[in-house]
């Protein structure tokens, strides 16, 4: 039993000093997580303001021009110039001088005071941001000037106080209640990026050993596959790790997301969703020969990531089919996790199914992942 633990640190040693050495790849490990979360963070947002915008006012009256102050005034649209009409709009935009357009017809005072006023938003398509951003705020920018409107009529003729409306809703949002996109998107990060370079770490090991022709030096040791495979497993998992508190540190100190939850539930878990993804990294390297090779699983990985796992899009509008590709992504399980405990604050009582599922995820591709590795070693 001493030998098999001297053969087994032996290799953990060997695995250690050779990624210290490394140190351009150790400092790309460590730097690469920073450098992408920053960049995500402030370029990442999917709401867009100040977008630049173009109006034709066909009809320069007092409601109008209270129209056009109540856009201007949400930060969303900047009257960027007027035009004459509809066509010098769609011109504008045509010619990326606009992303929006506003077209109001003449007499606009007169139909408001009928209630049938209309004023035509023309958003350019080709974005699909644009499109979002575009359409949520002008709808809802709309409907409460149509309200201000409304309880100025309803003044006029002896309503003074909301009590008197017939419905009346108030709205609350729980754990972001200012809609910061950054508290939704740095925990969704750091599980992609944990992830990532889990993937990366293992597979680059693996494969640096074939291409430098020292894997066949190490079969003729008296080590055991076994040992091989654990132990070349240990140092990614100190590199992630570093990684994983690097990333919650800015996370919570420089972005300023508050972290709600139990961090050590948080640890124990990122540490088994750091073991899955060594595992799967591990499958991996049985099926590439080059890191060439494997900077392309880990970007195909990466772009999956991205989209699968509910970390920008919501799953529960996805396919069956995509929902089960996303389900072979250890992330979606833990992106859940992660938001679970950072964002709101809750336990095991809340997240034991995706705690679950990451369990048996987790032993099913290091099962496999041994396997095929041992059977690509013999």
């Amino acid at each position: 039993m001493g030998y098999q633990f001297k053969r087994f640190w032996a290799i953990v040693g060997k695995e250690t000093i050779q990624t210290i050495r490394d140190w351009p790849t150790l400092l790309m490990m460590i730097t690469m997580p920073i450098i992408e979360l920053i960049f995500i963070s402030y370029l990442g947002g999917t709401t867009l303001e100040h977008m630049p915008t173009v109006v034709a006012d066909m009809s320069h009256d007092s409601a109008s021009r209270a129209f056009l102050s109540a856009l201007e005034v949400s930060g969303f649209f900047d009257m960027t110039y007027y035009v004459e009409s509809e066509n010098d709009v769609i011109q504008a935009i045509d010619e990326d001088q606009a992303y929006v357009g506003v077209v109001i017809p003449p007499n606009f005072a007169g139909e408001v005071e009928r209630g049938t006023a209309q004023a035509l938003v023309i958003v350019d398509g080709s974005d699909s941001f644009i499109v979002q951003s575009a359409y949520s705020s002008a709808s809802t920018i709309a409907q409460a000037h149509g309200m201000d409107i409304m309880m100025e009529k309803l003044s006029r003729m002896g309503v003074s106080d909301m009590a008197d409306l017939p419905l009346y809703t108030s709205t609350r949002i729980l754990y972001n209640p200012s809609i910061n996109e950054l508290i939704f998107l740095i925990p969704g990060m750091a599980a992609m990026l944990l992830q990532l370079i889990a993937v990366n770490a293992t597979v680059m090991s693996v494969v640096r050993e074939r291409e430098l022709g020292t894997m066949e030096q190490i079969l003729v040791t008296p080590t055991r596959p076994f040992e091989l495979i654990v132990g070349k497993m240990i140092p990614p998992v100190g590199l992630v790790v570093v990684d994983l508190v690097l990333i919650i540190a800015m996370g919570v100190y420089w972005f300023k997301v508050p972290f709600k939850g139990s961090v050590g539930l948080f640890s124990w878990l990122s540490l088994l969703f750091i073991i899955s993804g060594l595992g799967m990294g591990l499958l991996l390297s049985t099926i590439v020969n080059s890191q060439k090779q494997a900077q392309q699983i880990a970007a195909l990985i990466m772009m999956l990531t991205m989209l699968l796992t509910g970390l920008i899009y919501p799953r529960s509008t996805m396919p069956p089919v995509i929902q089960f590709v996303g389900n072979l992504i250890p992330a979606t399980y833990f992106i859940r996790i992660a938001r679970g405990i950072i964002t709101k604050g809750v336990g095991l009582t809340f997240l034991w199914q995706d705690v679950v599922a990451l369990v048996i995820y987790g032993v099913v591709i290091l099962t496999i992942a041994a396997a095929t590795f041992r059977r690509r070693l013999d």
